[in-house]
């Protein structure tokens, strides 16, 4: 099945580098564009937003936070979002129901989102290992309670992967408890025993005296010996029917996107930080900087995913917990926008 024609890509790629300058229409076109929540590995929509590169490739955006992944999935599945930014699954279970998901470009080569922050109390315990935390009882004798951003999101994904691949999942519950407030605020008040998250919330936890660092999924030696090497985690996405809509319009978007992660690619952690600061501001400035710098080494600043990459993710993606059926690459990956975004604005 072809997504989009030889005609259509020809003519995106001939024309991408005259539309970048130029503007794709006369008229800014109105795009919408989704976010799940406020950390900073949402930065390439932030910076395209700021810099002014979706303005200058002929876009008048407008930026939503939709509060977690699964609710931007929602957004793009009921065509009120444009584009949307979230783990790789997201335009698979699309494509699952029906909505026929694409993505566009990938934004880096392993998580950068899978610490488990244990709460200060329970490390204090003694509590440093995830097999010491599932052998662990709350005061009621439940089950300790992760919390991840949204049940399905990246959060989840990926911890639940290592979990299960440990033979704990089913010794924890998980639960959603959303944006970056009522994440911290659920870690804070004794709500839930370990929250999964970025860098940026650790840093912010452990200042505040609420949380300090169980298991570090982000770190390459222990993904390389559970994922086994790079795999597109988090991505840009659409539906078929919003490119067929209009290319040029997703085009456009795509063309900014690339632009703004060689923007990234070549400022320092303090710079990126002054741009997308109104986007990250629900935490430090010192947590932002350490998530902005540790992201750096996981980017994928070609924006490219390989048959490898793709093969490395299945058992991730494809099993029982997601619910996802198997799917190629073909089905899920639209690369000709960013070859045409690389022809244009050569990395």
């Amino acid at each position: 099945m072809t997504y989009v024609t030889r005609r259509s890509a020809l003519t995106i790629i001939a024309g991408g580098a005259a539309m970048a300058d130029r503007g794709a229409r006369a008229a800014d076109m109105m795009g919408r564009v989704i976010y799940p929540v406020a950390i900073p590995i949402y930065q390439t929509q932030f910076v395209a937003d700021r810099v002014g590169f979706f303005k200058e490739a002929g876009l008048d955006c407008k930026l939503i936070q939709g509060g977690s992944g699964v609710k931007t999935r929602e957004i793009i599945a009921s065509s009120q979002g444009d584009i949307g930014i979230g783990d790789i699954t997201h335009p698979m279970q699309l494509s699952n129901h029906g909505r026929a998901g694409r993505v566009l470009m990938p934004i880096d080569t392993r998580s950068s989102a899978v610490m488990f922050i244990i709460r200060k109390d329970l490390s204090d315990q003694g509590i440093n290992t995830l097999e010491g935390l599932t052998e662990w009882k709350r005061p009621d004798g439940r089950k300790p309670i992760v919390s991840v951003s949204s049940l399905g999101g990246t959060n989840h994904v990926w911890a639940s992967y290592y979990m299960e691949t440990m033979g704990l999942d089913q010794k924890v519950t998980w639960i959603g408890t959303g944006n970056v407030d009522t994440m911290l605020g659920s870690l804070k008040s004794k709500q839930v025993d370990v929250l999964v998250s970025s860098l940026s919330l650790l840093n912010e936890s452990m200042e505040q005296g609420w949380g300090t660092l169980l298991f570090d999924g982000t770190d390459e030696a222990v993904w390389n010996k559970y994922i086994g090497g790079k795999v597109p985690v988090t991505a840009h996405f659409t539906l078929q029917s919003t490119i067929d809509k209009d290319p040029q319009k997703m085009q456009a978007f795509v063309m900014a996107l690339w632009r703004a992660a060689q923007w990234i690619k070549s400022h320092s952690p303090g710079e990126i930080y002054d741009v997308i600061e109104p986007y990250v501001g629900s935490t430090s400035r010192s947590a932002n900087l350490l998530e902005i710098t540790a992201l750096q080494r996981v980017a994928d600043y070609q924006g490219t995913i390989d048959a490898a990459d793709f093969s490395r993710g299945e058992k991730v993606w494809f099993r029982e917990m997601t619910g996802i059926k198997p799917l190629t690459m073909a089905e899920v990956v639209s690369p000709a926008f960013v070859e045409a975004a690389r022809k244009a604005y050569p990395g």
